[in-house]
Parts: C-alpha cells; sequence; structure tokens
C-alpha cells in the first residue's frame, strides 16, 4: 500500500492511496467467495461457477465494489496513520484507476481538525470562587432529611390543603366516554406537586375523606397522547382518605433512626462536612470552566460543521439516555414540547461549537506541553472506575474495547491539560 498527500486546502484533505494488483485480486478473491452463492450459472450449481465464468457473464469488474469494501477498511487507516492526517468525517471515495500494472489506486477526500495559532493559555486570571458553607445551608439540609423521612398519616375529617396527600379513585372521560389510561385507584397525589393535569390538584383542595368531586379539566396542546392533546375532559373523582407529614424532632433520637451517629451533634457535623466537600468539588469545577472558557476565547478556531454536528448527535444521545431514566424517550419530549428534531439540534448548536472549540484547544495546548496519558496514570483510572462501578480491575480492563482505552487516555489526558491550566493561573 502507498499513500500520498495531493491537496490540502483549509479542512479539506485530498489523499491518493495505492494497492498494488496481487493484493487488490486477493480482496475481489475474497469477494467472489462471499457472494458466488448469489449467481444463477446455467451448467452450474448454484455457488459452483468459477470466478472467471461469472465475470465473463457479468462484467470483469463484477467483484470490484466488493473488494473495496473488504480493502478499504485496512488500508484506509494505515494511509491516514502514515500522513498524520486526523479525519473528523467520513471519507469520500473515488476510484482513479484498476489495472494490473498499477492496481488499484483511490482518491480519497476528507475533512480534517483545523490548524490554528494558539493564543495565550497561561497566566490567565480568574476570580476565586467561595466554597464556604454557611449554617443555614446545614440546617437546610438536615430540614430535608427530616421531610424525608416523614410519615404519612391519616386525619379523619381534614378538608384538603396544598401539601397534603389525597388517597384517590379516579376515572376520565372524553366526551362521555372513558379513554384509556386515565383511570386508577388508592392513588396517593400529593397535593400541589403539580404531578397531574394542570388545574386537577386545586379542585380538590377543601374536600374530606368519602367526598367525590367532578374535577373539569383541558389537557395540554403539547400532550404526548395525540386523541387528548387539547382536549377538555372530566375525571370522577373520589377521596378516600386524607394524609398529612408528620415531621421527627430533630434531635438524637432523629439521629439515631435516619444514620450511623448517636448524636444530633455528629450527624450534623457530618452533613456540614459533606457540604464543604461539595462546595470545594463545585468551586474547583466552576474555576477549572473558567479557565477553559478564557483560554478558549484567547485564540481564534474555525470550528469545522461536521465536527459540530457530531457534538449534537452525543448530546442527544446523552439527553435520549437521561430520558430513558424517566421512563421517556427524545420522540416523546418532542411530541410533549410541539418541537421538531431540527429545532433541538438548532438549540444545542451554539453550546456544541463551543464545546469543539474547547476541545480542539485543549487538545493542541496537549500537543504543545507534550502532556500524555501514561500507563500508570490510565491504571489509576481504572481503579477508579472500578471501584464507582463496585468491579474487579481485572475484569473491568477485559471489557473494555480498543476505543475505550483511548477515549479514558484521551479524558486523562484533557484533565492533566486542564491541570496544567489551572497551575499556571492567577486566581484572585
Amino acid at each position: 500500500m502507498k499513500a500520498e498527500l495531493i491537496k490540502k486546502e483549509g479542512n479539506k484533505v485530498t489523499l491518493k492511496i495505492t494497492v498494488d494488483n496481487n493484493k487488490f485480486e486477493a480482496a475481489v478473491t475474497k469477494a467472489y467467495n462471499k457472494n458466488k452463492g448469489k449467481y444463477n450459472i446455467p451448467g452450474f450449481r448454484k455457488g459452483k461457477a468459477p470466478k472467471v465464468v461469472i465475470e465473463t457473464q457479468y462484467g470483469k469488474g463484477i467483484f470490484y465494489n466488493d473488494a473495496i469494501e473488504i480493502l478499504f477498511p485496512e488500508v484506509y487507516p494505515e494511509a491516514i496513520k502514515e500522513l498524520n492526517i486526523d479525519p473528523i468525517d467520513r471519507p469520500d471515495l473515488d476510484v482513479e484507476e484498476i489495472s494490473q500494472d498499477n492496481g488499484l489506486v483511490m482518491v480519497v477526500n476528507v475533512e480534517v481538525k483545523p490548524e490554528f495559532e494558539l493564543g495565550a493559555y497561561k497566566g490567565i486570571e480568574i476570580a476565586k470562587v467561595d466554597n464556604n458553607v454557611s449554617e443555614e445551608e446545614v440546617e437546610l439540609n438536615l430540614q430535608e432529611m427530616v421531610n424525608k423521612n416523614a410519615r404519612l398519616v391519616s386525619v379523619e375529617d381534614k378538608a384538603l390543603e396544598n401539601g397534603d396527600t389525597a388517597v384517590i379513585d379516579f376515572e376520565g372521560f372524553e366526551s362521555g366516554v372513558a379513554f384509556e389510561g386515565g383511570k386508577g385507584e388508592n392513588y396517593n397525589l400529593a397535593i400541589g406537586s403539580n404531578t397531574f393535569i394542570p388545574g386537577f390538584e386545586e379542585q380538590l383542595i377543601g374536600k374530606k375523606a368519602g367526598e367525590e368531586v367532578e374535577v373539569n379539566v383541558t389537557f395540554p396542546a403539547e400532550y404526548h397522547a395525540e386523541n387528548l392533546a387539547g382536549k377538555p375532559v372530566v375525571f370522577n373523582v373520589k377521596v378516600n382518605d386524607v394524609k398529612v407529614k408528620e415531621l421527627s424532632q430533630l434531635d438524637d433520637e432523629f439521629a439515631k433512626d435516619t444514620s450511623e451517629f448517636d448524636t444530633l451533634a455528629e450527624l450534623r457535623a457530618d452533613v456540614r462536612a459533606k457540604l464543604e466537600a461539595d462546595a470545594k468539588n463545585n468551586a474547583e469545577a466552576e474555576m477549572r470552566n473558567a479557565i477553559v472558557e478564557k483560554v478558549a476565547a484567547n485564540t481564534e478556531v474555525e470550528v469545522p460543521e461536521a465536527m459540530v454536528q457530531h457534538q449534537i448527535d452525543n448530546m442527544l444521545m446523552e439527553l435520549n439516555y437521561q430520558l430513558q431514566y424517566q421512563g421517556l424517550n427524545l420522540q416523546q419530549l418532542l411530541e410533549m414540547t410541539g418541537r421538531s428534531i431540527d429545532e433541538l439540534r438548532e438549540e444545542r448548536k451554539a453550546d456544541a461549537a463551543k464545546l469543539v472549540k474547547s476541545s480542539l484547544v485543549l487538545e493542541t495546548i496537549a500537543d504543545v506541553e507534550k502532556i500524555e496519558a501514561t500507563d500508570e496514570d490510565f491504571n489509576a483510572e481504572i481503579e477508579k472506575m472500578a471501584s464507582m462501578y463496585n468491579m474487579e480491575v481485572d475484569k473491568l480492563k477485559a471489557s473494555l474495547r480498543e476505543t475505550d482505552v483511548e477515549d479514558i487516555k484521551g479524558q486523562v489526558k484533557i484533565r492533566k491539560t486542564i491541570d496544567l491550566l489551572v497551575d499556571n493561573a492567577i486566581i484572585a
């Protein structure tokens, strides 16, 4: 295989890849063996016709396309590595020549990462982020623990108020006909939680256990079920029970019941320590982001559209994963919000371009500063991941693909690059 750089204009590169005829003919033979069963040739059982017979019947180049599909994934990575090219998009391939003398000659056009001059990245001034934790924050956290551990207790003859929980039976009707998914029994509905259709919960306020009420509401226009979107409906609701939160006293007994500590003082100290650790981590993350933003702003880069679109793909994939944890998917989100996928992509374009630019700048700084992820760095990262996922280190390593290893090393390399920026920053 021979690789030759033909032309480079901006982010567009043209290269020529030549594969000698013997190697190309070997690929043609592989293509023949893979596809010979598709051809019916008179005088031969299906799949038994010799290659030369099929080529005579259908033309000499009948297996060329398949042979190129076999060869290209092998020779293309070798070519870009030899020419030190870093593609960012799929290559566009043209076959220039196939001959006995010259073999297979392919011309490849591909977009690569942009070249640019780095701006200033050392001595960047950023403001120190406050990471102090107030006594009010500690108390608020403790009160959240109290609320989380509250018991719901039934109260006789109590009218529902905001914050109470109604245990209800309900059935919904649209134009007098019950609709699918509109029925429930002994459902715990927290009044004021805005769990149900807007206006539903408010119409239960003031009702007591044993009372029935007709709730009139209208489904939102962007509701995911098209047959109900924007439709007025009626729910027949029976209040079976009214429950209120019973809060524990914030004392030593509470600490014993809800934590590993024996006293409230110990629990409070633990809460403060955790809040301080979170505040420190958040402050460091905020300052690191501020440094990256300033360094990126100091450099002019023409961000390739292909990289922006790839970043948007990744962002939407991550969004879809997050939605799945909530029992939804991306398509349902679009239906609920009345947006198209193109609108969603456009909304994220500016953030995607910003992320791509930052990545390009950080990668270039890493190259200039000769920052690498060593084997020691990689092993330390794997140990942290294994601890996080509660896996054995060896089993985690064995599960990693080559691309996973490169991704992990890339993340370590970028983190070390940001460490360098922080170490050389002026934090006021």
